[in-house]
């Protein structure tokens, strides 16, 4: 009926496509991080939302899945400048070992739609990523920071762990973050610490340092 038409939308002037580009990209964003079931997004979807035409976005997009490949390309690549930020000031191995995790995990509990769309797995059903989609390539070099970062830990410490012990401490610490970001942002009810202790005792447990020497490097920042 009429929920089915696209609201009348005025058109771009002449080489503003771009304007309507980056409207569709918002749009599929907005609809990943707000559905409650992000994996039955459709082109039609996004369309309504921004008020065009179907047809219009294949002008910008073959698919649904060049579309939101390119939502999460986006999305990491933010999550990546933030965690590098909060890093840059680090004067040691573990103030960017903090920095880095600190952000990551505040980034997930401040945008919890946007996180669910990067590691919730509810990706459209029929959509395909190929190994050079690009999205996967940068999420695995989230986690490669992280796994050289609490490397970099150990190694300022004397220890001298091996690259397969590396990637499954990395590989542990990021699962550890994971949980506590999910588990927060899926029972808020609950009487939770203060956030910052949170992270502060899972870097302590997974970099062999005292928690509260991680807190004070947090509550430097």
């Amino acid at each position: 009926m009429g929920g089915e038409e696209a609201p009348r939308r005025r058109r771009n002037p002449r080489g503003q496509g771009q304007v309507l580009r980056a409207e569709l990209v918002a749009a599929a964003a907005h609809l990943l991080a707000t559905l409650d079931q992000p994996e039955t997004l459709t082109l039609r979807q996004v369309a309504r939302e921004v008020g065009v035409a179907p047809a219009s976005i294949y002008s910008h997009f073959p698919d649904l899945g060049s579309l939101v490949r390119h939502v999460l390309r986006l999305r990491y690549a933010e999550l990546a400048r933030l965690m590098d930020e909060a890093a840059a000031p680090a004067a040691d191995p573990l103030d960017d070992l903090a920095g880095r995790c600190a952000a990551y995990v505040r980034w997930g509990v401040e945008h919890p739609g946007e996180y669910r769309t990067l590691f919730g797995g509810r990706m459209p059903a029929d959509l395909a990523l190929p190994q050079d989609h690009g999205a996967g390539d940068a999420g695995e070099a989230l986690l490669g920071s992280v796994i050289a970062s609490l490397a970099a830990v150990r190694q300022h410490g004397g220890e001298q762990p091996a690259p397969a012990r590396q990637w499954q401490d990395g590989l542990l610490l990021w699962t550890a973050l994971h949980g506590l970001v999910v588990l927060y942002n899926d029972h808020g009810e609950l009487p939770w610490p203060p956030l910052d202790a949170l992270i502060a005792d899972v870097l302590g447990l997974h970099a062999g340092r005292p928690a509260e020497e991680v807190a004070a490097r947090l509550a430097a920042r």
